[in-house]
């Protein structure tokens, strides 16, 4: 899949590259046109690193008005070392930027969202560090 790539942070723009990263702050110049943000049609090692959402209508911890996103790394757990692991989580409703989770070796493959929509398209993108950005999509 197409995207726009930020080259400070790697967030991912879908439709247009913005005026300024909604993550980092980063002008319009330092993003960068990519087709290599991979789905589960791609090839590769995608039972590792296509996301696996679980979107929860009732939040147990907000209440009314919030829908949980729950997004675990790959069918297979994704490995978490310092040489190989996921970097960051980020949520997409409708394309439009939600929420960014960062992930370090000593946590899980794994991050959820405390999202105030209740409909449209939930998207997840991750990336790890040796095998890029993986998405997968849901409706809400």
């Amino acid at each position: 899949m197409k995207g726009f790539v930020c080259g400070v942070c790697g967030y991912v723009a879908f439709d247009t590259a913005p005026d300024k990263c909604p993550v980092c702050g980063a002008a319009k110049q330092a993003f960068k046109e990519s087709d290599k943000i991979q789905t589960i049609k791609d090839e590769g090692p995608k039972e590792k690193h296509v996301p696996v959402i679980k979107v929860v209508k009732t939040c147990g911890l907000i209440g009314e008005g919030c829908t949980d996103a729950h997004a675990k790394i790959g069918s297979v757990p994704h490995p978490m070392e310092a040489a190989h692991s996921i970097q960051f989580v980020d949520f997409y409703v409708d394309k439009k930027f939600a929420e960014r989770v960062h992930l370090t070796p000593d946590c899980n493959p794994a991050a959820g969202a405390h999202l105030k929509a209740s409909s449209g398209m939930l998207t997840v993108v991750e990336f790890c560090n040796l095998h890029g950005h993986w998405m997968n999509e849901v409706s809400l």
